[in-house]
């Protein structure tokens, strides 16, 4: 019975979120179009940080509700994974064709793996200068330490601002958008995300009691699968208007966000946070070698391919496959 419950709360989650994810949607383009944003600023910063904000709320609720930052993390890096591989894959299947451009594969693309590496010195720090008496792979994480990947997102936000001073826009804003509504409508697409995510948290919590695992492999896949869509929402929704750049920067954006924000946030109002290294590195050497993928696959043609993104949504679901083996014990990787 409580199996049931639990499900039917993921599933009644899910759908709130992807409600919630269709109302910021629409008001993160309209907002967009009425300030006069370019297409890159657009994807990599308005609608990354509002489609993003599932997985911020569920590093928070997760550590100050539940005590479970390693949750949290998981959820983040399993959503990671998720934004890297599935969404490209199913945008480039939905769309015409997936392109990309020379400033996305090499900018973006080098600034998010520096965001991977910093966010991974961030967890080696907390090991090596606050490691946990009694235990050989775990470390505090504190709000110094947090402080650093929340530094190096503010220089992204600068360089985005940079980009956009040197874009030149003429044309007068729309008339027909009302400001103070679309940013009441963004507010409370917030508001049901956040509930919504809850119960996706409580429901991975009881899964892991049922099941006897640790609750990460749960975050890593059911809560990361359920907090990524509206960041699959709104690439494959700009996929299918012919808007590869925007749909490609909004899952750069997405992760530079979570990584940066994200995770250090549940930290900042925390305190500080135990981390275990044995299971963040093994999940951050992932998503890398997911990361090197895609972007090995976009500098051919500066596209993807239909075989391409078949490829992609075949190693999520390898992936996926490890976690279940994980999950019955006959690996023990991250374990």
């Amino acid at each position: 019975m409580q199996l049931l419950l639990y499900i039917g709360l993921v599933v009644v989650s899910t759908a709130v979120i992807w409600q919630g994810s269709f109302m910021l949607e629409k008001s993160a383009e309209r907002l967009a179009s009425y300030y006069q944003l370019p297409p890159i600023v657009q994807g990599a910063v308005i609608e990354a940080v509002g489609s993003s904000f599932p997985e911020l709320s569920s590093t928070v609720i997760a550590t100050l509700i539940h005590g479970e930052f390693e949750l949290g993390v998981s959820a983040i890096v399993g959503s990671a994974i998720f934004n890297i591989l599935v969404i490209p894959g199913i945008s480039g299947l939905v769309g015409d064709r997936l392109a990309a451009d020379r400033i996305l594969v090499y900018k973006d693309a080098q600034f998010y793996i520096t965001s991977v590496t910093v966010l991974l010195l961030a967890f080696a720090f907390s090991l090596i200068y606050n490691p946990v008496e009694g235990s050989q792979w775990e470390g505090t994480m504190t709000r110094p330490i947090a402080l650093i990947p929340v530094a190096l997102y503010g220089v992204y936000l600068f360089l985005q601002q940079q980009d956009m001073a040197e874009q030149e826009n003429d044309e007068p804003p729309p008339k027909d958008i009302k400001v103070g509504k679309e940013w009441l409508r963004l507010l409370v697409s917030l508001v049901l995300i956040v509930a919504a995510v809850e119960g996706l948290v409580r429901a991975a919590l009881g899964l892991g009691n049922i099941f006897n695992t640790p609750s990460f492999l749960w975050g890593i896949t059911v809560i990361a699968a359920g907090t990524s869509l509206p960041d699959a929402f709104v690439s494959i929704r700009a996929a299918r208007k012919g808007k590869g750049i925007i749909s490609l920067a909004n899952v750069l954006g997405s992760n530079i966000f979570d990584l940066l924000i994200a995770i250090p946030a549940g930290v900042l109002i925390a305190g500080a946070s135990t981390i275990n290294f044995a299971r963040a590195a093994p999940m951050m050497g992932v998503l890398t070698l997911a990361t090197i993928i895609l972007f090995a696959m976009l500098r051919t043609n500066l596209a993807l391919s239909k075989g391409e993104c078949w490829l992609l949504l075949g190693l999520y679901a390898a992936f996926i496959g490890w976690m279940v083996l994980e999950t019955v014990g006959i690996t023990s990787l991250v374990l």
